[in-house]
């Protein structure tokens, strides 16, 4: 069932959110060739807590920590550990954050120094097609809307769209109804109303849309091992225009 919210659970996912976004802030500062997974996770972990919430991933279904780090044909849900990221890798962190009883969800994808053009180029198309998407998060328009803006976008520069893994409603639970797939046709799905709150997160490959989990039964890695990239907001309904809820400082992108 989808739970819209009220103006009270609002202005606690909007703090969530908040956190949410400065979580990636911190991420980003610290992203550099010859840190580990482990040390960008530890500066989520600290942000969040230090923001007097707690980190959303950690623990979530057992998942050992704050957030997801995953590395060039990582998709999503990568460990964090003792892998050193190197100059022209791409990074993509998953963050959420739990306080006054709902939670934040955002990710990004990072340029670790100079990458190549066809990384940027994957990194940057990933990045727009969720701005594509959001074109259609308004009161009116069906879920799928937002997705076919998404994978008709995406697909546009020959890149593949992740369909085993999709975006999903946010609030009490970091995992709530709707279902918000990156493709498919228009017109389709429950109808967007004011105080829906939804994660959109396209997840995008330079090369097959295919994927598989590996062995430690978390990290999603491309079929082809092709790079792929990761970008999520949450994002509220209105009577108006959508509010980024874990909107940041994105610059030095």
């Amino acid at each position: 069932m989808i739970q819209l919210k009220n103006q009270k659970e609002i202005a606690s996912m909007k703090r969530s959110g908040e956190i949410t976004g400065g979580a990636l802030k911190a991420a980003q500062s610290v992203i550099r060739p010859g840190i580990s997974t482990r040390e960008i996770d530890r500066a989520v972990h600290e942000y969040i807590l230090s923001c007097g919430a707690k980190p959303s991933f950690l623990g979530y279904a057992g998942f050992p920590g704050s957030a997801c780090v995953s590395v060039n044909d990582e998709v999503i849900h990568g460990i964090p550990g003792g892998r050193i990221v190197h100059e022209g890798d791409l990074v993509k962190v998953d963050v959420g954050a739990y306080i006054d009883g709902f939670h934040g969800d955002a990710a990004a994808t990072f340029p670790v120094g100079t990458i190549s053009e066809q990384a940027r180029m994957l990194m940057d198309v990933t990045r727009q097609s969720f701005y594509e998407g959001i074109k259609y998060a308004k009161v009116g328009y069906r879920i799928s809307d937002i997705s076919h803006a998404i994978q008709t976008y995406a697909e546009r520069f020959g890149f593949g769209v992740v369909r085993r893994y999709i975006g999903h409603g946010v609030g009490r639970e970091l995992h709530e109804d709707p279902e918000v797939p990156n493709f498919g046709k228009p017109g389709h799905g429950p109808r967007l109303m004011p105080g829906m709150t939804i994660a959109i997160e396209p997840m995008i490959t330079a090369g097959s849309y295919d994927v598989y989990v590996l062995e430690n039964d978390w990290t999603v890695v491309t079929s082809d091992h092709s790079l792929a990239a990761h970008y999520e907001h949450s994002v509220l309904i209105t009577t108006g225009e959508p509010v980024l809820l874990t909107r940041w400082d994105e610059a030095g992108q």
